[in-house]
């Protein structure tokens, strides 16, 4: 397979999960003068797009037919495996020579997964899950992981009109793995935000006065300075999904515990949040595990 580098104008890209993070990803790849298609279950997420010149297509293998470079930011690995992998999927119906990307957090087998279905039909695919949330993906500065070097080189203008952090881990899964390091960082420092800003509020401190001191210090973190304020302004309205969040934290577990890796930190976070899901928060954002601690 030839890998030839993909530039606007020439170039017909799908987007498939046009959500909180996906719309803005797309609308960036469009701007940048890339003939855009799209797909998504619910038709009125991608109306936007749609106005903007974007071509609907009703299925993944429609849109997989029609396009060169397909790209897909889904919720969980159930339907990553249907888009790609099913009878109507990508791997089925794109041409040859296409290249498949998911930028999902998703599976590191599946990732191998379809990888190697992807090969057998001449087709390019690579994980390139991403970092940054609702206020990266808007500001098209967001980390992408990619892993399976042989298409990387060739998408990365795309990558480019998306975020800033981009960087290649190496083989199929590499990206995947790498993105639960991310999460695993993200969970423990979650808490450590939530916890210290409830103590601030608790011992009667003005929490944006302490935000002020401590986030440019030696606890700075980018959940405490991009969060941290949503948490103190009760805005607990979704950059990133709980629900998703816990998606997120169950691959990583499964993948330390395969491996034989010891992860209390991450256990006592998916606990955590599962606990608020249970209590009806599922679709709120990361930043609503502050509620936790000032009702403790």
């Amino acid at each position: 397979m030839t890998n030839t580098t993909k530039a606007p104008g020439e170039t017909k890209v799908g987007f498939i999960g046009t959500g909180v993070m996906g719309k803005s990803m797309a609308g960036h790849i469009q701007q940048a003068g890339y003939p855009l298609h799209v797909y998504t279950r619910t038709a009125a997420k991608a109306e936007a797009l749609v106005k903007e010149g974007a071509v609907w297509h009703d299925t993944p293998g429609k849109l997989a037919a029609a396009c060169d470079v397909i790209i897909t930011m889904v919720g969980y690995p159930k339907d990553v495996e249907e888009i790609y992998l099913g009878e109507d999927g990508l791997v089925a119906n794109a041409k040859p020579g296409s290249y498949l990307i998911d930028m999902t957090t998703s599976s590191p087998l599946l990732a191998a997964r379809i990888f190697e279905a992807a090969e057998a039909k001449g087709l390019h695919a690579l994980d390139a899950p991403v970092s940054g949330g609702d206020i990266g993906a808007q500001n098209a500065k967001l980390s992408i992981i990619g892993g399976s070097s042989e298409a990387f080189e060739a998408v990365r203008p795309l990558f480019e009109q998306m975020g800033t952090n981009i960087v290649l881990q190496g083989k199929a899964g590499a990206g995947q793995h790498t993105k639960m390091c991310n999460q695993i960082a993200i969970a423990s420092g979650m808490m450590g935000v939530c916890e210290a800003l409830a103590y601030a509020k608790t011992s009667g401190l003005d929490a944006e006065t302490v935000l002020k001191s401590i986030a440019t210090g030696a606890a700075g973190s980018w959940s405490l300075s991009n969060l941290g304020p949503r948490m103190i302004a009760g805005d607990y309205e979704p950059g990133f999904y709980v629900k998703h969040f816990i998606k997120d934290m169950g691959i990583a577990l499964e993948s330390a515990k395969a491996m034989g890796m010891k992860a209390p930190g991450l256990a006592l976070a998916e606990s955590l949040y599962q606990e608020i899901a249970n209590n009806g928060l599922e679709e709120k954002g990361t930043q609503v595990l502050y509620t936790y601690y000032l009702q403790a």
